[in-house]
């Protein structure tokens, strides 16, 4: 690194301090108060922001901008035009007015709406977020943008991740503003992504079918080793993988993403990169530009990056946690308990908002986290289970217990560790301990949601959460709103106690993998949905409707929309599944299969020509069992073939999902048994693709 990394840290974002220096004052003072209390736009103060914008991407390099957005697709969409502008002597000149900043027009008809647009009906708009920070990528200036149709409906994930954010934020300050805190004039919640993926080498990603068709392995067989010997989580870095890791770090600090953390997982060749806290808004979005930057530097090591949930069966799949809190005013954290936890109201009253958000929309929370691949991990002994619960720890559920039942709370002073050799110091336990089963666990001063699949968008996941949280805190202010002040201690000790009693049957400090807790869940009348297509048609519940239109953050059309096009998503995504190993089998595994099976039958052959005295029992036999197999492998490929077909013949999304699920994901695990089987017995050199020893040890 040339530079240091003060010195490169925001230098292609259009950040705070490029604004102060470029924006003259009463621009700058205006564009602060709509970035700090979303207040309206106008076309004035952005036309004088986009020539600023102009001026400075032009002295990073850009020739172009986009309006950087994110459609249903779960990716990134952009759109590049230069800044050139044709003049009357056959020059040029470089213009970018307010409205090109302010508004875009992609093809909406041609990005998943759900049937809200029709191919005649294309019109679509991508309208500036002045709240999240424009950068330049690959010599563009990326502008980023909300995306809706020509009749207004949200087509993207911002759009109501922008308007859960300003929800919470006003049910935030009514009940703060009762609490006595006058000086709360909005809230902010905020987000720390924590992102897994796997490396491996570009080459034998290119000769696996399975890998760019789908993103992940539908055929291979597991190495003697896996991750049983515990021996790679947070090892030391191999040079090559601290290289990329080094340079991810650069691209990311110039980009203005803090990124944190940075170990080996479990797995081998899984890692994680974890990164410091930002607004909610801004956070997805450059959790999305992680993502990609993450893609395009491993090329440049010879890797490639997987993001799947679950690409190599038998070892830990990838996910992302989702840290999220809350604080007034962007400063004071909400869920900080403080010295003084059962004294501290203002925190009591936010964390059972949290709680009785989470037992009340378990459903939504769970269908925020669904999809195929991360139907793989949910419940696998690796992530947290299906069912939604919450950790706490010891602490806070005992002052929970305490004011439940009116007892005095005996907070025990803090405890020093000393853990026997006297050279090492003293420090502070910690009041919880950490418990990596829980899908939704408290861990200090802000809450780990832990189910989020490492590909998702995490813009759906906290939109949920924020809407519920706003809800229970709606619901908090409607029963106080109309106490006296002298009454109100005494009113919010009676509502503490009321919720806690509620929805204490959500809080779980336990193991989330038994049986037994699956059970216990049950008793407790917890969700439990274990797939995608039954969690999906809760999205439409009338419950849910209600919560979403009551805070305007969706409408029922738009509602239905996401519905029809996870639905259709999940559909896809088991077609190209099914139909690529279909394709590997015939065209790559069988063959395969047979030549060995030749080259055993010919050794056999060729021995008794030599001298009928040399024994062939073993390449007969060997052959013998390989020929059982090719013919288990054809018949199982045949019932995939059936079962694709009758899977598409379904013209109702719903049902077509639950076949799904139900038939062809099963005749995917049989097929894939019986061809793991074969490969154990077939040398490396006659599999036209790279096993699982190759991918995972070789690097």
């Amino acid at each position: 690194m040339d530079k240091g990394i003060p010195e490169i840290y925001g230098s292609l974002v259009f950040n705070d301090k490029v604004m102060r220096d470029k924006l003259p004052k009463d621009i700058y003072r205006a564009l602060r108060k709509t970035i700090d209390n979303n207040t309206h736009l106008e076309l004035d103060v952005a036309n004088a922001v986009a020539v600023a914008m102009k001026e400075w991407a032009i002295e990073h390099g850009a020739t172009h901008f986009t309006h950087w957005f994110q459609p249903l697709t779960g990716y990134t969409a952009e759109k590049h035009d230069s800044f050139i502008s044709p003049g009357a002597c056959g020059d040029i000149t470089m213009d970018f007015s307010g409205k090109e900043l302010v508004k875009g027009e992609p093809d909406a008809s041609s990005f998943p709406s759900g049937g809200i647009r029709a191919t005649f009906e294309a019109r679509g708009y991508t309208n500036w977020d002045p709240t999240s920070p424009a950068f330049i990528k690959d010599g563009t200036l990326c502008i980023p943008t909300a995306f809706c149709s020509y009749s207004g409906e949200a087509l993207d994930k911002k759009t109501p991740l922008l308007r859960s954010m300003e929800a919470i934020s006003t049910e935030a300050v009514k009940v703060l503003k009762l609490l006595g805190r006058d000086d709360a004039t909005g809230v902010t919640t905020t987000v720390g992504p924590e992102q897994e993926y796997f490396l491996i080498d570009e080459e034998d990603y290119k000769k696996r079918k399975d890998l760019i068709f789908t993103g992940r392995t539908l055929l291979g067989a597991m190495p003697p080793k896996g991750q049983e010997m515990e021996d790679h989580y947070f090892g030391a870095l191999k040079p090559r993988v601290s290289d990329f890791m080094h340079e991810l770090d650069e691209e990311l600090w110039k980009l203005g993403i803090p990124a944190k953390t940075k170990h080996n997982e479990v797995a081998p060749c899984q890692h994680e990169l974890a990164r410091v806290f930002d607004t909610t808004n801004v956070a997805v979005d450059r959790n999305q530009l992680t993502m990609e930057i993450m893609k395009k530097v491993a090329k440049k090591h010879g890797y490639v990056c997987l993001l799947h949930e679950k690409p190599f069966a038998g070892v830990n799949g990838s996910g992302k946690h989702n840290n999220w809190s809350i604080s007034i005013n962007g400063g004071e954290n909400l869920l900080d308990p403080g010295k003084t936890p059962d004294e501290n109201v203002q925190f009591l009253v936010f964390l059972m908002a949290v709680i009785s958000a989470v037992d009340d929309y378990a459903d939504l929370l769970r269908l925020s986290v669904a999809s195929a691949g991360n139907d793989h991990r949910l419940g696998a002994n690796e992530a947290p289970p299906a069912i939604i619960s919450i950790f706490l720890g010891e602490e806070l559920t005992a002052v929970l217990d305490s004011i439940e039942n009116d007892k005095f709370f005996d907070k025990k002073g803090k405890v020093l560790m000393d853990i026997g050799a006297k050279v090492l110091p003293h420090f502070t336990k910690d009041t919880t301990d950490r418990n990596r089963t829980s899908p939704f666990a408290f861990t200090g001063n802000k809450f780990e949601f832990r189910s989020l699949g490492s590909s998702f968008s995490v813009a759906g996941p906290n939109t949920v959460l924020n809407t519920a949280v706003a809800e229970e805190l709606s619901k908090f202010y409607e029963e106080l709103k109309g106490v006296s002040k002298a009454k109100l201690p005494e009113a919010i000790h009676a509502l503490l106690k009321k919720t806690i009693k509620a929805h204490k049957k959500v809080i779980f400090n336990g193991n989330g993998y038994t049986d037994e807790w699956v059970k216990e869940a049950e008793k407790r009348g917890l969700y439990n949905f274990r797939s995608t297509p039954d969690v999906l048609p809760r999205l439409i519940a009338k419950k849910n409707v209600d919560l979403f239109k009551k805070h305007g953050i969706y409408s029922e059309t738009e509602l239905n929309a996401r519905y029809e096009v996870m639905l259709e998503n999940y559909c896809k995504t088991l077609h190209i599944e099914g139909l690529t190993m279909q394709d590997m089998i015939v065209k790559q595994f069988l063959p395969a299969a047979l030549e060995y099976t030749d080259e055993l039958v010919n050794a056999a052959l060729a021995k008794k020509q030599l001298s009928a005295s040399l024994k062939t029992a073993t390449e007969e036999k060997q052959a013998e069992i390989l020929t059982d197999l090719y013919a288990k492998i054809y018949a199982e490929n045949e019932k995939l073939k059936k079962a694709v077909e009758k899977a598409e013949k379904l013209s109702d999304y719903q049902k077509q999902a639950d076949f799904y699920h139900s038939t062809v994901i099963p005749q995917m695990e049989k097929l894939r048994a019986v061809a793991d089987e074969a490969e154990l017995l077939i040398p490396d050199e006659f599999l036209p693709y790279p096993t699982y020893e190759q991918m995972l040890f070789y690097v």
